[in-house]
């Protein structure tokens, strides 16, 4: 990810009404296709601190080489999946049993262009509510499916209407059993 510079971002397209309007509620194949699955694992870095501050949706930023497997064979954007948060054994004592799970998640790929980022990143957003952060924390995720591409909004409202969107899409893919399955694979620690 660290090859690609700001002045080779491509320009991403503003979110509109039509889109909003015509976003399906259920996205892809009944089970994964490639180049999917596709396994990541790192720890946790501070990010922005913008996912859970400004928009409500705190979001777990992995390192770059966590990232590359996915950077070579996606394109930008939004996408579902699993993930688990695997503390340390000293550290076990601040996460409640659910918090161990694997849980579902929504992660995008991509330069945030409301904020205009200057740097590719890829942020997860395990659909949980944590009682505290895990950063340096190691976190594995299966990247299952694509939601949408990366979009640019006039507002931080906007913005945030299509999280809560792609969080419900998310949810309803990952129903499936030809993804439900995900959540019980070795990549995981069961």
């Amino acid at each position: 990810m660290s090859a690609t510079t700001a002045s080779e971002r491509p320009a991403a397209p503003f979110q509109t009404e039509s889109f909003r309007l015509a976003r399906p509620q259920l996205v892809g194949p009944d089970e994964p296709e490639s180049p999917f699955p596709i396994k990541l694992a790192g720890p946790v870095q501070k990010g922005f601190g913008r996912g859970g501050k400004d928009l409500g949706c705190p979001t777990a930023n992995l390192p770059d080489e966590a990232t590359e497997a996915m950077t070579v064979v996606a394109k930008t954007g939004v996408y579902y999946g699993y993930a688990q948060v695997i503390p340390p054994a000293e550290r076990m004592g601040e996460f409640e049993k659910g918090e161990l799970a694997v849980l579902p998640m929504v992660m995008s790929l991509g330069w945030n262009p409301f904020y205009d980022n200057k740097k590719m990143t890829a942020e997860i957003h395990i659909m949980h509510g944590f009682k505290g952060d895990f950063y340096g924390i190691e976190m594995r995720a299966i990247v299952l499916g694509y939601i949408r591409p990366e979009l640019n909004y006039t507002s931080r409202d906007a913005l945030i209407a299509d999280i809560e969107t792609d969080k419900q899409v998310a949810l309803r893919c990952l129903e499936r059993p030809g993804y439900h399955t995900y959540a019980e694979d070795k990549h995981f620690n069961l």
